[in-house]
Formats: structure tokens, sequence, C-alpha cells
């Protein structure tokens, strides 16, 4: 009788131990950043189920995409957005910035959390010519519930990668597209490092979600040079856990970054 008495109390404490981390968890949201390279690894192949293996390890609430092709004749028409909330198990909103090859270039959001409202921001951009090529810009916006039920805000935002001048008007319009008091993360290859003018601006309104030194995120196989961000903006509502570089070297070009928050207010 003795024995069975402590057995049960044995097996009842260890399943309050999952039940208690699932509480304390309940409050946290986890966020990637990943620009994948249009599909093509370090290798050459293009192989989203790679890619979806890369963002499935670190357990993701949201993930913010960019480069991502659908339809496009390079990655064989595969419509990788769908393809990757198909292999994630998670919603996805795609925000296109231009027409290429028969399909379309552009920004993408991945989430498993209840989606209220989709923008898609155009930014300012130096038009092609034919000594320097260029390519549309824009932000995604994506309005969802967050675990305790209040709105916030999810960007995900692709920079011009060569001409510094774009950079720091697409700096500029982010800030002055997401000025509103809506709590908000935002997240993207910014094609800028860190001290540089447009991350500056940047600055004046987001907090970074990583620590200085901030980790480098590009090239993904021997990484030098830190581009790709997560920001926030609202101490009440965002309070940053930890951030990191993902040691990532062939799936992209770019390592991922990824970043966990524990979530404020009731």
């Amino acid at each position: 009788m003795i024995l069975r008495r402590f057995l049960l109390l044995f097996i009842s404490s260890f399943f309050v131990l999952p039940t208690a981390l699932a509480e304390e968890y309940e409050n946290r949201l986890r966020v990637l950043c990943y620009n994948i390279h249009y599909g093509q690894g370090n290798d050459g192949v293009y192989d989203v189920e790679r890619l979806a293996k890369v963002i499935k390890e670190t357990r993701p609430d949201i993930v913010a995409l960019q480069e991502v092709d659908v339809v496009v004749e390079r990655s064989g028409k595969v419509h990788q957005a769908r393809r990757l909330g198909e292999l994630t198990g998670m919603a996805v909103r795609y925000g296109p910035t231009q027409h290429y090859q028969g399909g379309l270039y552009g920004n993408a959001v991945l989430t498993n959390l209840p989606i209220l409202d989709v923008l898609i921001n155009p930014l300012p951009y130096t038009e092609a010519t034919p000594e320097k090529i260029t390519y549309p810009r824009a932000a995604i916006a994506v309005l969802m519930k967050n675990k305790n039920g209040k709105p916030f805000r999810f960007i995900s935002t692709h920079f011009q990668h060569n001409v510094e001048e774009d950079r720091v008007e697409q700096a500029k319009a982010i800030n002055k597209l997401f000025a509103d008091e809506v709590p908000s993360i935002l997240a993207g290859d910014m094609n800028a490092q860190p001290g540089s003018e447009p991350i500056t601006i940047l600055e004046k309104e987001w907090k970074h979600a990583g620590k200085e030194p901030l980790a480098p995120t590009a090239p993904s196989k021997e990484p030098r040079s830190r581009i790709d961000y997560i920001f926030y903006r609202s101490d009440e509502t965002f309070e940053v856990i930890s951030e990191s570089v993902v040691d990532e070297p062939m799936a992209s070009d770019h390592c991922p970054v990824f970043a966990e928050f524990k979530i404020n207010g009731e």
C-alpha cells in the first residue's frame, strides 16, 4: 500500500511538469528571419524541402522569408511560398515585389497564429539601368493575434542590394509606414551592416532583438557580414529572451536569425 501511494505521488508529480511548462511557454513568441535565396543552396540545388526542415527545427511561431520564388522558371516553377506552408504546417502570406521569369519574386510570412489583415507596402527604389541592375522592393505586413489574444504586426522586408541611397530611403519609409502604436516586429535582409546609415535610421524607431556585437549572417558558409535582422518596437509587449544566428551553411546563402520573445500583458 505504501509503495502504491509512493508510485501515485511520483506519477502525479511527473505529469504536473509538462502542464507548468506549457503555461510558461504560452507567453513566448519564437521568430525566425530567413533569406532563402529562391530555394537554391550552396550546392546549386533548388531544395524547398531542405529549407522547410531548417525552419521546422527552430519551432517558430512566425517566419519572415525573403527571396521567395512563385512559379519562376529558374526554380522549377514551384510555388515556394505555398510549398513551404504545406511542409511546415503553417499559414502563409506572400508579398510579391516583381514579375520574374514568368512568375513572381518577393517576401513571405509563415505563421501558426491567427491572421487578421495583410498589407503589401512598396518601398522607394532606383529603377534599373543598363549599367546597374536594381529590383523593386517592398514590405509585407501581417496583422495577427498574439498568444494573449492581442493584435500585433509582423513585417518581412528586403532592402536594395547595391544602392546605398535606396537602403537609406527604404529605412526611412519603414519608420514612416509603421509609426503608429501597434506593437510590431520587423525582420528582414537589410543588406546593411551595423553602424551603417540605414541601420542607424531604423534604430531611431526600433530595437535589436540581439545584443552587440551582432553575429554575422552572410555568406552562410563562412559568415562575415551581419545584414539580416530582427527588430521590435514596444517594450510593453515584447521582452527579448534570446537571439542567435542559426549555423546552417548549405540550404541558402544566408544563415537564419532566430529570436525568442516573452509576451507581456494580459
